[in-house]
């Protein structure tokens, strides 16, 4: 493993861990030359299915684009980005559990928005806003009345 100050390939790892999932492995290392120390993580490389865009393209799927549309969205609210990591997990186990080889993308905003809805109202309405790209302030109303309704129906239950 390359060191990422000096660029020394002669690294140690000084100390492993199971991430908390379980499903990735957390290293400790430092460089034989400028004695810094680093993180790294290793996990397993998964077959994930390709997402077929909207223009028809496909490309592999990438948690780090997920993640960071969803940091936007959650920008200056109460969300870690645990809680985000945590949800782009599933996404991932449920996307290889599925056995199917493309997705359309579609079905990852979908997603996504499902996630955010459970997980902060604020931040799914401004990932929706973006998402479903409204068109004027009718349209984010709209989706705002939707939310109001649900509360209100769970309130009364």
């Amino acid at each position: 493993m390359k060191c990422p100050f000096c660029t020394c390939v002669d690294t140690r790892v000084v100390d492993s861990r199971l991430g908390k999932e379980g499903n990735n492995i957390r290293r400790r290392r430092e460089c034989a030359e400028c004695g810094r120390r680093f993180t790294t993580y290793e996990r397993v490389e998964e077959s994930l299915p390709l997402v077929i865009k909207k223009d028809g393209r496909r490309e592999p799927f990438d948690r780090h684009k997920i993640i960071a549309g969803m940091q936007r969205a959650c920008e200056k609210r109460p969300v870690s980005y645990e809680d985000i990591e945590k949800i782009v997990d599933r996404f991932e186990v449920n996307f290889q559990q599925s056995g199917e080889r493309e997705i359309p993308a579609s079905a990852v905003g979908e997603a996504v928005m499902a996630a955010l809805h459970d997980l902060d109202e604020v931040a799914y309405v401004r990932f929706a806003s973006v998402y479903r790209q409204f068109k004027d302030i009718n349209e984010f109303m709209r989706e705002l009345k939707d939310i109001l309704g649900a509360q209100t129906q769970a309130l009364k239950e």
